[in-house]
C-alpha cells in the first residue's frame, strides 16, 4: 500500500511541480485551486472517507464469515446507490456552480471569478467519476488487495501531466492551460476508476450494480455511513472555511496553501492513511478487545516514528525542499519561501494528524463513526477561530528578496501561514478528545504521549543537525542540498532513534544490515 501510495505522491509532485512552474502563484492558480478544492468536498463527502468508516468494515465481516454471495449483493448495492448519488449531486454542481464560487469564494471577483466558475463545471464531472473509484477501493481492500487501488491515482496525475507538459513546451497562456488541466483531471479520474473496475470485476465476476437498499447488510452501511459523512463533512467545513478566508487574501494564498499541502500530505498518506487502511479490515474482523489494542498501539508506534521525522525535515531544510520541487519556471525564491513558511505552519501539526488517523480508524472497526464526527466539529471551529485571528495581521506583510516587510503591495504575503498554525493547533485538540474517545472502550490503551517521549532525542538531533547543514550548503543548487540533508539526518535520526530504544528504527536498520550481511 505505502508503495502504491508513494508512486501516487510522486506522481502528485511531478505534477504540483509542472502547474507552479506554469501558473506560478497567480491568478490562474488560484482559480484552478479553488475549482479543484469545491469538487473535492463532492469526492470526500462521499468517497474514501466515508466508504472506509462504514463500507469496509461491513463487507470485510461479511468475507470473514465466508459469506460470499450476501458480501456480493451487498457490494453491487452499494455501487449503485453510490453512483446515483454522486451523479445527482455532480450534475446540481454543474448547473449551479455560479453561485455555488459565488458562495465557497466571496473574495474573488472579475478574471479571477469567472475562470473559476468555469473549471468548477470541469472538475465537478472529475470528481463524480472519483466517488464511484472509491468504491473499487473499499472492494480491493477488503479482498487484501492494496496496491492497484493506491496507484491507480497515478493514472490521474499523468492525464494532468500530459496536458502541463504541452502547455509548458507550447507557450499557452495561463487561462488555456488551467482549463486544460481540468480536462485532464476529467481524463485520469475515467483512467483511475477504469484500472480499478477491471480488477473488480475479476474478483467478483457476477457482481452486478443494484439499488436493493433494504438488504441488511447495506442497512448496516447506511447506518454508519451517514456519521461517516456527517464526520467527512465536518472537516470538509474546515476546508470550505479555508477557501473562504484565503479568497479574502493577497492573490496566491490559495495557490500556496494548495502546494504545501501536497508535501504535507505526503507522509500522513505514506506513513499514516496506509497503515490505518490496511489495518482497518483486519481489526474489523475481531472484537478481542487485547487485539485491538495490539494493533493499534503498533499503528501508532510505527506511524509516529516516520512522521515525526517528516516535521523536522519540513521545518528544518522545507525551503530547499520546496526549491527542488517548484523553484523553477515562473516559481521564484520569495514564492518558495511562502510555501515553505506554509508548510512549517502545517507540519508543527503533522504528528497529531498521524495520531488522529489510527485513533479514528479504531473508532471505525468498533462501528462508532459518529463520536469522531463530533470530536472532527470540534477540531474545525479551533482551526477556523485560530486561523481567522492569525491570518489577517500577518497578511499585512510581504517577502521582498528574502525579508519581511509591512504593507508592500507585491510580493508573496503571509496570510496562508496563519490558516496553517490553525490548522496545526486544531490537530493537537482532536488528538486529546480521541484519546479520551477510544479509552472509553479500550480502557488498557497504553499512553500516546509515550511514543513521542522517546521520539524526542533522536527528533532534537535530526532537527539540529538539518539546520546546521542547510547553513553550510546554502550555496549548493536545491535538487542536490535536499536530498543529501534529508538523507544524513534521516540516518541520525535513526540511529538515535534506535539507541533510544525505539523498535521501530529496525524497520530501516534491518534491511540495511541484511544486506551490508550480504554483500
Amino acid at each position: 500500500m505505502a508503495a502504491g501510495i508513494f508512486l501516487s505522491r510522486l506522481a502528485g509532485l511531478v505534477r504540483e511541480s509542472l502547474l507552479r512552474s506554469v501558473l506560478a502563484l497567480g491568478p490562474a492558480a488560484d482559480a484552478f485551486a479553488a475549482a479543484l478544492r469545491i469538487p473535492n468536498i463532492l469526492q470526500n463527502l462521499l468517497g474514501e472517507g466515508s466508504l472506509s468508516a462504514s463500507f469496509i468494515p461491513v463487507y470485510s465481516r461479511l468475507l470473514s464469515e465466508e459469506k460470499e454471495e450476501e458480501a456480493a449483493r451487498v457490494a453491487g448495492a452499494v455501487a449503485g446507490l453510490l453512483s446515483a448519488l454522486a451523479g445527482v449531486f455532480a450534475v446540481i454542481a454543474i448547473f449551479a456552480a455560479r453561485p455555488l464560487t459565488a458562495l465557497l469564494t466571496p473574495g474573488f471577483s472579475g478574471q479571477r471569478f469567472e475562470l473559476t466558475v468555469d473549471l468548477m463545471r470541469i472538475t465537478t464531472a472529475g470528481a463524480g467519476i472519483l466517488v464511484v473509484s472509491a468504491w473499487c477501493l473499499g472492494v480491493l481492500n477488503s479482498h487484501r488487495q492494496f496496491f492497484l487501488s493506491y496507484v491507480a491515482p497515478v493514472f490521474w496525475n499523468i492525464a494532468q501531466i500530459a496536458v502541463l507538459m504541452a502547455a509548458l513546451f507550447g507557450g499557452w497562456n495561463p487561462v488555456d492551460a488551467a482549463t486544460g488541466v481540468a480536462w485532464g483531471l476529467v481524463a485520469g479520474g475515467l483512467l483511475q476508476f477504469g484500472v480499478q473496475a477491471i480488477a473488480v470485476r475479476r474478483l467478483l465476476p457476477g457482481l452486478r450494480p443494484t439499488f436493493h437498499h433494504r438488504l441488511p447488510g447495506v442497512a448496516e452501511v447506511r447506518r454508519r455511513f451517514l456519521p461517516a459523512v456527517a464526520g467527512r463533512g465536518v472537516v470538509q467545513l474546515s476546508a470550505y472555511l479555508d477557501l473562504i478566508l484565503a479568497s479574502f487574501l493577497a492573490t496566491g494564498a490559495l495557490a500556496a496553501l494548495m502546494s504545501a499541502q501536497v508535501l504535507y500530505l505526503l507522509p500522513i498518506s505514506l506513513f499514516a492513511m496506509s497503515v490505518a487502511a490496511a489495518e482497518l479490515p483486519e481489526m474489523s474482523r475481531t472484537e478481542d478487545q487485547s487485539v485491538l489494542i495490539s494493533r493499534l498501539d503498533t499503528s501508532l508506534r510505527r506511524t509516529s516514528f516516520f512522521v515525526v521525522f517528516s516535521a523536522v525535515a519540513y521545518l528544518s531544510v522545507g525551503e530547499q525542499i520546496v526549491n527542488a520541487l517548484f523553484g523553477w519556471g515562473a516559481f521564484s525564491a520569495d514564492d518558495a519561501r511562502l510555501v515553505w513558511l506554509v508548510l512549517g505552519a502545517y507540519s508543527l501539526g503533522l504528528p497529531a494528524i498521524a495520531v488522529s488517523r489510527q485513533l479514528q480508524n479504531t473508532c471505525y472497526a468498533l462501528g462508532n463513526t459518529s463520536g469522531p464526527a463530533r470530536i472532527a466539529g470540534l477540531r474545525v471551529g479551533v482551526s477556523a477561530v485560530i486561523g481567522l485571528a492569525l491570518m489577517f495581521p500577518l497578511d499585512n506583510f510581504a517577502i521582498m528578496g528574502g525579508a519581511f516587510v509591512s504593507s508592500q503591495p507585491s510580493g508573496p504575503h503571509l496570510g496562508a501561514v496563519g490558516l496553517a498554525l490553525g490548522s496545526a493547533v486544531a490537530a493537537f485538540v482532536e488528538v486529546i478528545f480521541l484519546v479520551r474517545l477510544v479509552r472509553g472502550s479500550l480502557p488498557a490503551l497504553p499512553a500516546v504521549s509515550l511514543i513521542f517521549m522517546r521520539l524526542a532525542p533522536a527528533a532534537a538531533l535530526a532537527f539540529v543537525v538539518a539546520a546546521g547543514l542547510k547553513l553550510w550548503l546554502l550555496d549548493l543548487p536545491a535538487l542536490l542540498a535536499a536530498p543529501l540533508i534529508v538523507g544524513l539526518t534521516g540516518f541520525l535520526y535513526t540511529v538515535m532513534a534506535q539507541r533510544s530504544g525505539v523498535a521501530e528504527a529496525h524497520l530501516i536498520l534491518g534491511p540495511v544490515r541484511r544486506r551490508i550481511w550480504r554483500s
